[in-house]
């Protein structure tokens, strides 16, 4: 986390910081942290989310631990590109469901002199790095990787492990369908659902 003082809040030129982890971690959190000092700074501030994602509100960026700032939703990365004019600094939650093409509009908006703050999983439920998270931090000025707590041992979360069948890369949910998991407690928990595939499939075989 960034310990800079509230002066040097005003004296940043364009960049891209990238808030990364798994959920649960305090990604939305940090980015409302940072949103607020830029704008407790006297700067235009404007954040954005994916449309899609409507979980506490279709408007507003929550945080798990429910700490609130307004926002924009957009269906796409060039929505944001076409929006930021005038503001010094961009926020974007979820960015793991934006398109690719938000690497292009984050790096333009850097050029512009904007200071971009992005946060998004870095990885999916299957432990395979996610949207345009892991590309991002490639070209990003500042990357912070934040951890959650594993809910099975108590040490530092690797992953996010899903709860309830399904197979698809994109699935909104909470604490009833995610987990954090350290990396052995994620390895342990993907060899276990892969035996319980296994044997639902030769259970089906047999009727």
């Amino acid at each position: 986390m960034m310990i800079d003082n509230i002066a040097g809040e005003g004296r940043r030129t364009g960049r891209i910081e990238v808030i990364c982890g798994s959920m649960f971690s305090g990604k939305t959190e940090e980015l409302i942290r940072r949103m607020k000092r830029a704008k407790f700074a006297k700067q235009n501030v404007e954040i954005f989310k994916p449309a899609m994602d409507t979980r506490y509100s279709n408007v507003d960026v929550v945080s798990h631990d429910h700490n609130i700032i307004n926002s924009t939703p957009v269906r796409n990365s060039e929505e944001i590109l076409s929006l930021c004019a005038g503001h010094d600094v961009v926020g974007i939650d979820e960015a793991q469901f934006l398109d690719n093409s938000l690497i292009e509009v984050c790096n333009e908006m850097a050029y512009r002199g904007i200071r971009v703050i992005v946060a998004g999983l870095d990885m999916d439920f299957r432990g395979v790095p996610f949207g345009p998270i892991p590309s991002l931090c490639a070209v990003a000025d500042e990357v912070t990787k934040v951890h959650a707590i594993c809910v099975k041992c108590g040490a530092l979360a690797y992953a996010s492990h899903r709860l309830v069948k399904n197979d698809a890369q994109v699935m909104l949910g909470e604490k009833m369908e995610y987990e954090p998991l350290c990396r052995d407690c994620f390895q342990k928990a993907m060899e276990e659902n892969h035996l319980n595939a296994m044997s639902g499939n030769l259970f089906d075989g047999v009727n």
